[in-house]
Order: structure tokens, then sequence, then C-alpha cells
């Protein structure tokens, strides 16, 4: 077979490019900027994240609770002399807790009514303003005169037979306008009401069960 039949080989081997500078001097931007970006990413990821956990904390500690409420005592002195309620007096110590740590509370004037079952009975003069600091509790003491309930009403033949069964279930409603205080900041007004179950024995004593019991709170 000559020269000029024989078929002709091709060579296998990986044929190399040589690039330019510039396209390494590409590459090289390209992957500086790539890991520029995701070290701002997460730097900012950090920033956002630190932020969200300060509000977070802050939030905490400022939000405000509401005050808490405790009946301590509570009696109808001529009970003991009157088998129904006509001109009695009503005497009650319930105390005011407010457990936040950095807040106070305005109190505006309070004022308290006193309920057998849905009728009022009597009320009780203003409570005059005050301040609470953080942290404290404040005794509030009223007086309710004039309480009256006539034998004749339903209320007033229920109130003779749990006389004579030895426990009276009264309520007495306190209500305020308060605002929180942090600093220079005050809150807006907020109307509180303060719901106090109590029971009295047949002497007008507040019977020692419900003693120091927690009066549901709520605003409107």
């Amino acid at each position: 077979m000559s020269d000029s039949d024989r078929l002709p080989i091709r060579d296998s081997r990986p044929i190399k490019h040589r690039h330019s500078s510039g396209y390494y001097a590409h590459r090289v931007h390209e992957s500086f900027t790539s890991r520029a970006t995701k070290v701002l990413c997460a730097i900012l990821l950090f920033i956002f994240l630190f932020v969200g956990i300060f509000f977070f904390i802050l939030w905490l500690s400022l939000h405000p609770h509401r005050p808490r409420f405790h009946m301590m005592d509570f009696t109808v002195p001529t009970l003991a002399q009157q088998s129904v309620l006509e001109n009695a007096l009503i005497t009650f110590n319930v105390t005011a807790r407010n457990s936040n740590q950095h807040m106070g509370i305005y109190y505006d004037s309070m004022v308290g009514s006193v309920f057998y079952k849905d009728r009022r009975i009597g009320s009780t003069s203003s409570f005059p303003p005050f301040f609470q600091e953080p942290k404290t509790t404040t005794i509030v003491h009223g007086t309710s005169g004039a309480a009256t309930l006539t034998v004749n009403s339903n209320e007033g033949k229920e109130f003779v037979n749990d006389r004579q069964h030895g426990t009276v279930v009264l309520r007495l409603d306190i209500t305020s306008g308060i605002r929180f205080k942090v600093s220079k900041w005050k809150s807006k007004h907020h109307k509180m009401h303060v719901n106090c179950d109590v029971a009295v024995g047949s002497d007008g004593s507040m019977l020692p069960a419900w003693k120091n019991r927690k009066c549901p709170v709520y605003f409107t």
C-alpha cells in the first residue's frame, strides 16, 4: 500500500486551550464578588437577628402587666343586728399590686360599688388619685354608706335566706382610669374594672375562706 492510500490518523489527545490574562482576571473578579456578597448577606442577617432579639427583650421588659387586686377585708358591721340591709355601713380593704419591673401606674379616682347578686346596694366615696411605683403594693380602703336592700324585694328575701344559712355572697366592683408610665413616656388612659366576690357570715364579717382572694381585672 502506497503512502497515498493510507488513512489519516486523528490525534486523540485533548486540545489545550490557552486563555488570555483578561479571562483569568474576570474569573477572579467573579469569585471575589460572590464571596463578598455572601459575607455581606451574613452580616445583614446577623444585624437583623440582633435587632430582632433586642426589640423582643425590650418589648418583654416594657410590656405592661395589669395591676393585681386581692380582697383583704370586708365587713358589714350592722348585719349582726339587722336581718336585712337598711342604711348599713360596709367597709373593705383591697390591695393593689404593681408587678411591673420598670413601669409605674397612674390611678384616677377610684369608685366602688357593692352588689348583691346583680342589684347595687351601696357605693363608696371616691378614693383619691395616686401614683404607684414599680413593684409596690397599695392598700385601697373604702367605706360604703347607706347600703339598703328591702325585704319586700326578691333579692331581699334571698338575702334573708342566705344570712340564715350563714353565707351571704356580695360583689365589690371598683372602677378607675389608669395610665402606665416609663421614664417620660405615658400611655393613654385605660378604663379599669375590678370585680371582687366576697362572702360574709351572719355577723357581717368576711369568711376566712374568702380572704386574700384574687379579683379579676379587665379593661374597656
